[in-house]
């Protein structure tokens, strides 16, 4: 616990946290933000990740970032490690990243390829597969390797998005019926044959929650997001209250040059608070991607794709992540929380694997965007964040018609929470 986490506890126990969680969200106006200490106390920062993100499903990365056997990557869910790791029959696993010695990471880096998982403690060595292999020669004659086999986190993937749950039990619902539609929206951008061009990590001294909140409006973008207002239109859906006529003929234009090359772009939503959602949408006429011109970012395009006009597909998966796929690469995000006011947003972009980077590509102009973009959003996030540790602070409105999408995250996270606090 940092010192302004201390400093902003209204509790004085987890036991304490959850029983006020749970009043908090059962009284709350699910037109308001959220009580305080929603956003700033460690303790119930410590309930939000025992009842969110040690239950529910959580994006972690693309399958094409492990193309190889043993290709693996790292990445560490509230102090949870987990790697990621290609087995030599093709299957992406999951594991906790903890060895069943005495529990040391095994994989440090954040990347890397290994014919084996090799402990750097005291050498203890798995397959990719999770199977102990050798544990030395002092563990006496009745030690069993079998019984001390990496531990596995749960784990699914569809279009190539891999998602994981380290709780005991997997999450029940609806996910599936989701994962299929992923599976046939993702199908024209042949994940398995695109690469990692790029990635960044972003440091956010806000909640998580604010984190997500900020990205479900676009209220705020007029004023804040120069850069990428030069191709998005900010309306969510074709049921944005706020989309003029000329944006729906717009749409139903680009609408029938998906047709005619079979792109699915039909709206498809799952769960409480529209959890999982996945949409097509245009960008400014004329443009191709999201770069600063609007101009193509890879010479290259993403699968069976042909229409450089593709618009961007926008996945939403509650509680950590939202991705924009386009004619030439796809950028995916994911948040994950570090403490009760800090959070880390991670982006990558992906092009078509046989992409040269100095010719097909440049680094710097794929990323400029949202590189302006995500740091115009911390800004905002941070100065959030210290708005709300004020003593003046008391839940305010939240607009129905340009801030649905924050009501909506909210009815998800407090039902949620809720149903997992009762478990």
């Amino acid at each position: 616990m940092n010192q302004n986490d201390l400093l902003n506890a209204t509790c004085s126990s987890i036991e304490q946290a959850r029983d006020e969680m749970a009043k908090l969200l059962e009284e709350r106006d699910p037109n308001y933000s959220l009580p305080q200490p929603l956003y700033n106390d460690p303790y119930m920062f410590k309930a939000d990740v025992e009842e969110i993100f040690e239950k529910e499903w959580l994006f972690v990365g693309m399958t094409s970032e492990v193309p190889n056997a043993g290709d693996y990557f790292t990445v560490e869910i509230a102090q949870n490690p987990v790697l990621i790791v290609r087995g030599r029959d093709g299957a992406v696993n999951a594991f906790h990243n903890s060895c069943r010695h005495r529990g040391s990471r095994i994989c440090t880096a954040h990347r890397g390829k290994v014919a084996n998982l090799v402990c750097p403690y005291h050498q203890w060595t798995y397959d990719t597969t999770g199977n102990l292999l050798f544990a030395g020669t002092d563990m006496g004659d009745d030690f069993d390797t079998k019984q001390h086999g990496l531990k596995k986190t749960h784990c699914k993937i569809a279009g190539g998005f891999i998602f994981v749950c380290i709780g005991k039990e997997e999450p029940q619902g609806d996910f599936d019926e989701f994962l299929e539609t992923l599976e046939t929206y993702m199908e024209p951008y042949d994940v398995a044959n695109t690469k990692l061009a790029t990635e960044s990590n972003m440091y956010e001294k806000a909640n998580w929650k604010l984190v997500l909140e900020n990205n479900r409006e676009c209220y705020h973008c007029n004023g804040s997001h120069p850069e990428l207002l030069n191709t998005l239109l900010e309306w969510d859906d074709t049921n944005d209250p706020r989309a003029p006529q000329d944006f729906l003929d717009h749409y139903a234009n680009m609408a029938a040059q998906w047709d005619a090359e079979g792109i699915p772009h039909e709206h498809k939503s799952f769960g409480p608070g529209l959890r999982n959602r996945i949409v097509r949408m245009p960008l400014k006429k004329g443009a191709e991607v999201m770069t600063i011109d609007g101009e193509h970012a890879c010479t290259k395009l993403l699968g069976r794709i042909k229409n450089r006009q593709l618009g961007s597909m926008r996945i939403l998966h509650l509680p950590n992540s939202w991705n924009h796929m386009q004619s030439d690469h796809f950028i995916v995000f994911r948040v994950l929380p570090i403490s009760a006011q800090e959070s880390m947003v991670t982006t990558k972009w992906f092009v078509h694997k046989d992409a040269v980077e100095g010719v097909d590509y440049d680094v710097e102009r794929l990323r400029q965007v949202w590189d302006a973009t995500n740091d115009q959003d911390r800004i905002l996030g941070e100065e959030n964040q210290l708005g709300i540790n004020s003593v003046a602070y008391q839940p305010g409105p939240y607009s129905k018609t340009f801030e649905f999408g924050v009501i909506n995250f909210l009815e998800w996270y407090s039902e949620t929470v809720q149903n997992n606090l009762k478990k």
